[in-house]
């Protein structure tokens, strides 16, 4: 394979510029691996003592591991730093989309020194599909008093910027302008406005949102303390909201929220404006 400089784009060995996952993943195991290293964050591989030509640690254990099957545009990538951790450092997935745009359909980044709370999970150990079939209520409580949002298991490593920045580049040098997400909680779809993002679909949800939780407004009425999650003065926070959210204070499900970023533009687009932290 024949690569161009960072944010270029990217070749096969026969000189045709790829312009999917889709189109990777028909190179071989080593030309995928090769690409991909680009959207892992540097910090995994310095912090870590992970060799960038080898994928390995210092044990001689791969840590990095891209599956990328062929015949499919996806991307799923795992770092563990042991073979049987339960979580991964690093979890990305991603996917090319039908308009010629890359998805970024999820990504976790844990910090695995810092405690565990169990809210992927119920009472009895089994999968609850981010709470959608059923809560974890005291690991829910553990993990809000703890400063966690909804659906994280343990505290970040504060390295989603560094990871986006590379992906940015990464999607330009396939010769897309556009990043797609359906953010998984309120919490999500705020920072990712942050990154630059705005809306497809759900914004007028946001703003609904932002204005129920002032004085007055439906959602205020209810953080009446009928339940730990719906607290006077979680409205301030975008964490708390997206606790009260979780909980069902919005009386229907929270879906149907889809958000876009064009590369290299940042849209301004801010729902909630005065939030203090």
């Amino acid at each position: 394979m024949v690569e161009r400089p960072e944010g270029a784009g990217f070749f096969d060995a026969g000189g045709l510029p790829l312009f999917s996952l889709g189109e990777i993943n028909r190179l071989g195991r080593k030309e995928k691996e090769e690409i991909y290293k680009h959207i892992v964050p540097e910090r995994v591989f310095t912090a870590f003592g992970i060799e960038r030509s080898t994928l390995c640690g210092k044990d001689g254990l791969k840590k990095i591991h891209f599956i990328c099957p062929e015949g499919l545009g996806l991307l799923r990538t795992e770092v563990r730093l042991h073979p049987h951790d339960r979580d991964c450092l690093f979890f990305v997935e991603i996917v090319d989309t039908p308009y010629q745009q890359i998805e970024l359909s999820f990504c976790l980044i844990n910090d695995l020194s810092s405690m565990r709370y169990d809210v992927d999970a119920d009472q009895a150990g089994r999968d609850n599909c981010f709470a959608t079939l059923r809560r974890n209520i005291p690991e829910e409580l553990r993990a809000m008093r703890a400063g966690l949002a909804p659906n994280q298991v343990r505290r970040g490593l504060k390295m989603f910027s560094q990871f986006f920045a590379q992906f940015e580049r990464f999607v330009a040098a396939l010769g897309r302008d556009t990043i797609t997400a359906e953010p998984l909680s309120y919490d999500n779809a705020v920072r990712y406005e942050g990154y630059g993002f705005d809306y497809l679909t759900g914004k007028k949800l946001m703003c609904w949102i932002d204005r129920e939780f002032r004085p007055g407004g439906i959602l205020y009425r209810q953080l009446d303390g009928s339940t730990p999650f719906r607290r006077r003065g979680t409205e301030k926070s975008v964490r708390g909201r997206s606790w009260a959210i979780h909980d069902g204070i919005l009386g229907f499900p929270w879906n149907g929220v889809k958000i876009y970023k064009t590369i290299g533009a940042h849209a301004g687009v801010n729902t909630f404006p005065d939030r203090e932290y």
